[in-house]
C-alpha cells in the first residue's frame, strides 16, 4: 500500500475504519430530515402550525421557517454546537485543539447567522436535541407556542 500524503497517512492513523466503511457512514449522516427535526415537524403539525422546511434563500438555512411570524427555527445537535451545561456537549479528548476550534467556529457562526436573520426581520429559536425526549414533549411545545 503506497500513501499518497501526508493528511492520508494521517487518516489511516487515527481512523479505525477502513476508508470505504468511512465513507458509507459519513454518508448516512444527513443536514436535513434527521429524526430530531421530524420530531419538532410532528409537533408543528399537532399544534396546526403551518411552515416552511430548510429554507435555503435565508442565511443558515434554518431548519424550519414559520413563515406567518417570520421565525427561524433551528434543530441543533448538542455536540456540534455545543449546548451549554449539556452532558452531550463534551470535546472529545483526541485531537482537542482541533475539536475546540472546530465546534467554537460552529458557535461563531450560529451567532453571526442569528445577527443576519435579525437583520432581515426574523426572530430565532433554538431547540436542541436533548430537549426532544418524550418527557419534555409538552415543555417543547409551550416554547414553540409562546414563541409564535
Amino acid at each position: 500500500m503506497s500513501l499518497k500524503s501526508y493528511s492520508e497517512t494521517r487518516w489511516l492513523v487515527m481512523d479505525n475504519l477502513d476508508k470505504k466503511t468511512r465513507s458509507l457512514n459519513m454518508s448516512a449522516i444527513r443536514s436535513k430530515g434527521t429524526k430530531p427535526e421530524m420530531s419538532v415537524r410532528s409537533i408543528l403539525r399537532d399544534l396546526k402550525i403551518r411552515c416552511r422546511y430548510n429554507v435555503n434563500k435565508l442565511p443558515g438555512k434554518p431548519d424550519i421557517l414559520v413563515t406567518s411570524t417570520k421565525l427561524a427555527i433551528f434543530i441543533n445537535g448538542c455536540f456540534w454546537h455545543q449546548h451549554k451545561n449539556c452532558k452531550y456537549a463534551s470535546i472529545p479528548k483526541s485531537n482537542n485543539s482541533f475539536w475546540k476550534n472546530k465546534l467554537k467556529k460552529n458557535q461563531n457562526r450560529d451567532s453571526l447567522v442569528r445577527r443576519q436573520l435579525n437583520k432581515l426581520g426574523y426572530r430565532t429559536m433554538t431547540i436542541w436535541e436533548c430537549q426532544l425526549t418524550s418527557r419534555n414533549k409538552v415543555k417543547l411545545e409551550m416554547k414553540v407556542v409562546r414563541a409564535i
